[in-house]
């Protein structure tokens, strides 16, 4: 999937709009990482096993793509907010399944809703460096998503467990099974790879 510009993006929100079904797949497919990532930082431990990521970003997707008459936005921050609200309840439905619940997480939805990625891709911007042209028009998040993508998983791992739940170095080494001096030298590697990757996306 080809990464679309900032003015791209606008223009297959008013085709897809529009009834374009081409549009729509092509402006759906460029948040299947950005998605990913929330649901696997959001999936409940208590789905462990039960519900998988990937699952739920296709049926976000499918859900997306079957109501975007009823999405009025115009611009990408409000369609990935659009689209966050959907796995939120996607997600809400899958505790309620698998876990005998009727109750809603409100907490656990609010919490996805705020977007801690958004948190992530303000961390990976090096200290006194500008974000690439195209990171300053698109939202940064998603393109931070979709560089996570391609490093290996452990690298992905200690991404998220640091930027995103705020673990310390110590905690995610005992839940990775790791030393300490390990995590940190996976963190920094991490790190610098995806800064590298992010800022080079101009």
């Amino acid at each position: 999937m080809d990464t679309l510009s900032a003015t791209d993006v606008a223009l297959c929100i008013r085709q897809a709009q529009a009834g374009n079904t081409q549009a729509l797949g092509r402006l759906l497919g460029q948040y299947r990482s950005y998605l990913r990532l929330l649901a696997r930082f959001h999936i409940d431990r208590r789905l462990a096993g039960k519900a998988d990521a990937s699952d739920l970003v296709q049926e976000t997707c499918l859900e997306a793509g079957r109501d975007f008459g009823q999405f009025c936005g115009t611009e990408e921050k409000e369609l990935v907010a659009w689209l966050r609200q959907i796995l939120a309840g996607n997600l809400a439905d899958q505790v309620r399944r698998h876990c005998g619940t009727q109750s809603r997480d409100v907490h656990r939805e609010r919490r996805l809703l705020d977007d801690y990625s958004t948190s992530l891709a303000q961390a990976l911007v090096s200290p006194g460096s500008s974000p690439s042209h195209q990171a300053a028009r698109r939202e940064q998040a998603v393109l931070v998503a979709d560089a996570m993508a391609a490093l290996p998983e452990e690298y992905c791992q200690v991404l998220v467990l640091r930027h995103m739940e705020g673990l310390g170095f110590d905690q995610i080494a005992g839940r990775m099974g790791r030393t300490t001096d390990s995590v940190r030298n996976i963190w920094a590697r991490a790190l610098a790879r995806l800064r590298s990757s992010f800022e080079g996306t101009s």
